[in-house]
């Protein structure tokens, strides 16, 4: 009997590509590259991910391991259901800041390791999004990174395996699947909601296809017998005023 992860879908057309440069977007002037363009253009697929795309802290995001973002269309719909009619005209692709728009892949049909012919290019999944708080500000809710973290609808990052191109309607395809018992919903599940499971953290540890900074993730929790702190990550931070002083 097959699963719901095996082959349910083996393509989908790619909506919409999506890339964005860094501008000044957080309270204290951070940078963000979250409010992405569409284009209709073919584009490079590079190991750094499309050409023309960029990021605005590149300690938390890019790199060889993140360098393409996915975010399933169909999640807008459960988004607007959810928010109500205010939140309309901000749910729409490109949204979370995506470079591509598919319907039809989701994390519960996505597992790790999963090899994906992107146009020309070959992409590998490495892991599943860690929500941050430019999403509350994205979208105007200063609760909106903590809904995406619970609602474990994420999207995932790709590293790219071999570069080449990608334009509007091209094939997102399934090549190889790697690890089949690792869903991308299995992992979030461990990840935000199970958090101390023993034998799925030793496995998460040991995943070789799952991206080197969740595996050292996996293995402190288990050495440390606790959860990392998420406040950083997951709260908009407060201004900071720069201190003055006068003279009398």
């Amino acid at each position: 009997m097959r699963t719901k992860t095996q082959m349910q879908i083996s393509s989908s057309i790619i909506a919409e590509i999506f890339i964005g440069q860094p501008c000044a977007y957080g309270p204290n002037s951070e940078a963000s590259a979250i409010q992405k363009q569409s284009i209709n253009h073919a584009v490079k697929v590079t190991t750094a991910g499309l050409h023309g795309d960029e990021q605005g802290d590149k300690l938390y995001h890019g790199g060889p391991d993140k360098a393409v973002h996915h975010y399933p269309a169909e999640h807008y719909a459960l988004w607007r259901a959810q928010l109500g009619p205010d939140a309309a005209s901000t749910f729409q692709p490109g949204g979370f800041g995506e470079n591509i728009s598919t319907t039809g892949w989701t994390e519960h049909t996505v597992c790790i390791g999963d090899v994906f012919a992107m146009g020309t290019a070959l992409l590998q999944v490495t892991q599943a999004r860690q929500p941050c708080w430019k999403l509350n500000l994205r979208f105007n809710h200063d609760h909106m990174a903590s809904m995406v973290q619970n609602s474990l609808r994420t999207g995932w990052y790709y590293r790219v395996l071999q570069a080449g191109v990608v334009a509007q309607g091209d094939n997102l395809r399934l090549l190889d699947r790697v690890a089949p018992q690792w869903p991308l919903a299995r992992l979030l599940h461990y990840l935000y909601l199970d958090t101390m499971n023993q034998h799925a953290l030793q496995a998460m540890a040991e995943l070789g296809a799952l991206t080197p900074s969740w595996r050292k993730l996996a293995q402190n929790r288990l050495e440390r017998g606790r959860v990392e702190d998420w406040s950083r990550r997951l709260m908009t931070p407060a201004v900071e005023f720069a201190a003055s002083s006068t003279q009398a």
